[in-house]
């Protein structure tokens, strides 16, 4: 059954992100874009930042299916390096 564009941002992520969002040493997982919008609207260390834009916005553009979900999972790693966000390898 093929998707619909409204679901792309609900399709988990090749590679899921883990980063500590709440606390040193706490990590969530995060693996799809709509958790990534949601991460950085609702739980994010800044209010503003060249690459936490930049990431809203791609993730913005995967919902209207022009951006790839891979490009929002990239932005978003950006995005959590700039904000000092701990990421786990």
């Amino acid at each position: 059954m093929a998707k619909s564009d409204d679901d792309l941002t609900q399709v988990p992520w090749a590679k899921p992100v883990q980063l500590a969002l709440e606390e040193p040493g706490v990590y969530v997982t995060i693996n799809t874009t709509q958790a990534a919008s949601w991460a950085m609207i609702e739980d994010w260390p800044t209010e503003d930042g060249p690459a936490l834009d930049k990431a809203l916005l791609i993730c913005a553009d995967v919902v209207k299916g022009k951006r790839t979900n891979e490009d929002a999972r990239l932005a978003f790693i950006a995005a959590a390096v700039e904000a000092g966000i701990d990421i786990q390898k």
